[in-house]
């Protein structure tokens, strides 16, 4: 698409916001609200030339009093009921825009996330949306407001006196010549800060969510150093901002009192020569305001609407991402099924190959280890099994079936998986334990007691006086790794996989943790198909099938005997090893 085009087509904007499901009796009701809010406006100048023309002390009945303060009463709550309503408004499209990309976002494949910082993606849900919103809600009522102001006002102004509004009308072009180019500045400017905003929020939330990193490397003053950029970054936009602000509004201000001194100058001749009355001067003047004050306010709704479009391309662009595959696919219990992975290749990018040509096969039930030197490949074919990314070529199959053909879902489902560094989120044990969990509300303690005895969790949990119900903090900071990993195994027997993977689970824990936890997985692995990442050959000794994986190539299949006897890499691993 042509980029003056995609910046100036309001298209994708509406398109977005119809999307968002406008709540549209609100929407009418405020406007309508505003429009009677503003056509009361525009009979007050009409009353205050009568009162200046017929002016006297009889006037001044109880009565009268009474009804100017019941007028100005009414007013006031519809102009309440008008501001309530559009920020009704304004609040749902938000929250429906924020609906629709977080239900994006989180269907997404992990690839999306591979290359984005997740601060950057985090301010496009927040701050992004957020601008839609004061567009909709605060300035799109006033533009609305203000053309009906200014289109009412003129019209009484030209019923009244035509040749002072042709005078007042010198004005316009000088207006527009201030504002399209400052506008179009502006919007540039509006922009560029949007995306050094989220740049800047996506720096803060990593170095935040790594400070105990940041800490132990004494990276304080690095990382204030980075931080301090991005401010001074903000800054500059901010003030490029106040810039054009300190353009648009003296230019304004000194074209508005041009146009007050020549209205004022020709009406004073006008009433001198008795070819105007004074009533109907000051009642001129009031309608000038009318007309000035939403001409100075289109400035800013311009400005915003830039934002929004702005804003909305970005939004348009998280949308437009295809979600992850799977989605819809085939329901299938994968039980006493056999796992088939066929030349199965794969690459992060063209130049780039991880995986070639990778085939094996393993049967229910079976213990097939991953081993090999670091980078190699083995936590990619981790990754390529889960179905976070999709093979280059090749296909992994269950039975017959191949993985990419089941609903995603139903196939993570039945699986289990415990990491070296168990991932915990912030919250309860509890809480950690059922996540993801159908019917989460329905599963009970003695089911989680009986989860934590099988995984040697238990006696840890009953320390805590709130049992299951203890927080263990951001990522799990407030348990050991241990605790965490039996947490993870726990976890896994809950969900009571039929395929188990464990990338070298005890490789990072004390010699008393690591018994533990290798008892639990032991539980653990018994009846199912079991996937392990080794590190250490001794855990992998009595497996079924180890593969030998090196830069991406299997270069040997087989139970550790038969490695020892035919493949010389492995050999001079266990050699090391097995000192």
């Amino acid at each position: 698409m042509d980029e003056n085009k995609q910046n100036t087509s309001l298209k994708p904007f509406i398109s977005l916001i119809l999307k968002a499901k406008i709540p549209k009796w609100p929407l009418f009701g405020g406007l309508i609200a505003s429009l009677v809010t503003t056509l009361a406006g525009l009979v007050v100048p009409l009353l205050t030339r009568e009162l200046v023309d017929g002016f006297s002390v009889d006037m001044f009945s109880v009565t009268i009093i009474v009804v100017i303060l019941i007028a100005f009463i009414v007013q006031a709550i519809v102009n309440g009921i008008s501001i309530y309503l559009l920020s009704y408004v304004g609040q749902k499209i938000v929250a429906g825009l924020r609906n629709l990309m977080w239900e994006k976002l989180i269907r997404l494949p992990v690839r999306y996330f591979d290359d984005r910082s997740s601060g950057e993606t985090v301010s496009r849900v927040v701050n992004d949306t957020s601008v839609v919103r004061s567009l909709i809600s605060d300035r799109f009522p006033q533009f609305v407001t203000g053309i009906i102001s200014i289109l009412g006002a003129v019209t009484i102004l030209l019923i009244m006196d035509w040749k002072m509004t042709i005078l007042m009308f010198v004005s316009v072009p000088v207006t527009l010549a201030i504002m399209i180019p400052l506008g179009r500045k502006m919007a540039r400017i509006s922009r560029g800060l949007q995306d050094e905003t989220a740049l800047f929020t996506g720096e803060i939330q990593q170095t935040l969510s790594e400070i105990r990193l940041m800490k132990a490397s004494n990276a304080e003053r690095n990382e204030q150093i980075k931080g301090l950029e991005g401010i001074e970054t903000l800054r500059k936009y901010g003030m490029k901002e106040a810039k054009i602000f300190a353009l648009i509004s003296p230019l304004m201000y000194l074209v508005v009192m041009l146009v007050i001194v020549m209205i004022i100058g020709y009406g004073g001749i006008r009433v001198s020569n008795e070819t105007m009355t004074m009533g109907a001067l000051v009642a001129f003047l009031l309608y000038l305001f009318q007309i000035i004050m939403p001409i100075t306010s289109f400035a800013t709704f311009f400005t915003q609407l830039q934002k929004a479009k702005g804003a909305t391309e970005r939004i348009i662009g998280i949308l437009n991402v295809p979600s992850e595959e799977g989605q819809d696919g085939e329901e299938k219990d994968i039980s006493n099924e056999a796992i088939v992975v066929s030349d199965l290749s794969f690459s992060y990018s063209e130049d780039e190959p991880i995986l070639k040509n990778v085939s094996f096969k393993a049967q229910p039930g079976e213990m097939i280890a991953l081993a090999g030197p670091s980078g190699g490949g083995k936590t990619t074919m981790f990754a390529l099994l889960e179905r976070f990314y999709e093979p280059t070529t090749g296909d992994i199959r269950i039975g017959n079936t191949p993985i990419n053909k089941l609903s995603i879902q139903s196939w993570r489902r039945q699986i289990g998986y415990v990491p070296q560094e168990s991932a915990m989120m912030a919250g309860t044990i509890r809480e950690n334990l059922c996540y993801g969990m159908e019917n989460a509300e329905n599963i009970t303690d003695k089911r989680l007691w009986e989860v934590a005895e099988m995984s040697y969790a238990d006696q840890f949990i009953r320390s805590y006086s709130s049992g299951l119900d203890t927080e263990i903090g951001e990522r799990g900071v407030k348990l050991s790794g241990g605790q965490r990993q039996r947490i993870a195994i726990a976890r896994a027997f809950l969900r009571d996989p039929k395929i188990l993977m464990m990338d070298e689970a005890t490789a990072s824990l004390d010699s008393e943790s690591e018994g533990i936890v290798q008892r639990a997985l032991f539980r653990l692995m018994e009846g199912r198909t079991t996937f392990v990442i080794a590190h250490r050959l001794s855990t992998i000794v009595d497996a079924d099938k180890i593969i030998f994986i090196e830069k991406g190539t299997v270069t040997g299949v087989g139970t550790h005997e038969e490695l020892i006897s035919s493949h010389e890499l492995y050999r001079k691993f266990a050699k090391q090893q097995f000192k």
